[in-house]
């Protein structure tokens, strides 16, 4: 009994020390395991960078406009009768004068011949009395004649001349209906579909004709808010207001500018709003009346603002931030506000100098007070992207406008 219980004890004791060695050999190739799948380090990310420019922008107001006719007129006829010609094709570009109706003229040159006629005849009675009340005033010192038949002759006179000028006023009414019937265009303009065909009787101040409006130059009607105001009658009374106007498609360089004459006198009830008018030149009939414009309106220039690319602007819960490449070549997120859009550039008014590196690409890896690999290429066309830009936008807004 002694015997079994002591083989049992060393059989135990053996058992448990190799169970310990086998533990311990587990731990070792678990910790060498471990070493051996830690991740190498990440290399810093690379990034593209552009330096912020210093140069002179506009300071300018975006708004919404809508063409209209420099100006418009609707012919109508002065006189009535039928419309016997037609001088002019519907869309046609008319010429201030340009014959476009004619009104059958015959009724009318009845009516001068008659009125020329009547002249004539008043003309003859006046020629007699006159020759008459020459006679008895000659001999009315010798009592040849009494003061009755004197006063009858000077009066006769006085009839003829009054009959005479009564004439003349018919035959200047006659002559002015039957110029009447030839309707010229009044201004330069196009012309829109007409109205009315040859065959038609019209009736004076009633029948609308056609339509003509100018395009060039043209109006680009548009609003600012009353909290706008008073920046822009400062450039008013300084005579340097003018506008940029494109189309709603075009690219920005290819605004046209136009010079704002026109400010309305009241601020509209309700909107807050003042309407004002730009003149621009439209020679090729580039803009059409009643189209809508995107008008900028240049108020000032901002001297050495500092300019970076859109794209680099990020935001974050508090707010618009980019991030500098420091001369260590660490990345610092900074804060920064922003200013007016200038084409692809924007205007950062605190949070950026001139000449410092601003992130472009790349954004997304870079951590707060990390390393950067630089782009070479972005870091070598920094300074020429720079100068490009300041080329196209020095001095200039938008559109062209400077």
């Amino acid at each position: 009994m002694k015997t079994t219980l002591a083989t049992n004890v060393i059989f135990h004791t053996r058992y448990l020390a190799l169970f310990a060695a086998v533990l311990t050999l587990a731990t070792i190739g678990c910790g060498r395991n471990s070493v051996e799948a830690a991740p190498p380090a990440m290399p810093p990310p690379l990034v593209t960078v552009v330096k912020a420019t210093a140069q002179d922008v506009p300071r300018y107001l975006d708004e919404i406009g809508r063409n209209a006719a420099f100006e418009s007129v609707t012919v109508t006829p002065q006189v009535g009768g039928r419309i016997v010609e037609r001088h002019f094709q519907d869309g046609e570009n008319l010429r201030k004068g340009q014959l476009l109706f004619v009104i059958d003229p015959r009724p009318y040159k009845a009516q001068v011949d008659s009125a020329q006629a009547a002249l004539a005849q008043a003309k003859a009675g006046l020629d007699l009395a006159r020759i008459q009340f020459a006679r008895d005033e000659e001999v009315i010192g010798t009592r040849a004649i009494s003061k009755q038949d004197y006063d009858t002759k000077k009066n006769a006179v006085d009839v003829y001349g009054g009959q005479v000028e009564a004439s003349e006023a018919t035959l200047e009414t006659a002559k002015l209906n039957l110029e009447y019937c030839y309707i010229h265009s009044p201004i330069d303009g196009r012309a829109g579909a007409r109205l009315v065909d040859v065959g038609n009787v019209v009736q004076p101040n009633a029948t609308s004709l056609l339509s003509i409006q100018r395009l060039d130059p043209i109006y680009a009607n548009f609003t600012i808010t009353e909290g706008d105001l008073p920046g822009v009658q400062k450039q008013m009374s300084n005579g340097t207001l003018s506008a940029a106007v494109r189309l709603p498609a075009e690219a920005e360089n290819a605004a046209r500018t136009g010079r704002v004459e026109f400010l309305d006198n009241a601020v509209q009830n309700g909107s807050g709003t003042v309407n004002l008018r730009a003149t621009v030149r439209n020679p090729d009939h580039h803009f059409w009346p009643g189209q809508f414009v995107n008008v900028r309106l240049v108020l000032s220039t901002e001297k050495g603002a500092v300019l970076i690319p859109s794209q680099a602007t990020q935001i974050s819960q508090k707010g618009t931030f980019v991030y500098v490449v420091k001369s260590d070549d660490t990345a610092q997120l900074r804060p920064v506000k922003l200013g007016q859009r200038q084409g692809d550039q924007v205007v950062v008014s605190e949070g950026v100098s001139a000449n410092e590196r601003v992130v472009l690409a790349g954004q997304m890896l870079v951590r707060p007070g990390g390393k950067v690999r630089v782009d070479a290429g972005s870091a070598a066309g920094a300074d020429s992207n720079a100068g490009s830009n300041a080329k196209s936008s020095n001095g200039r807004a938008p559109g062209g406008q400077s």
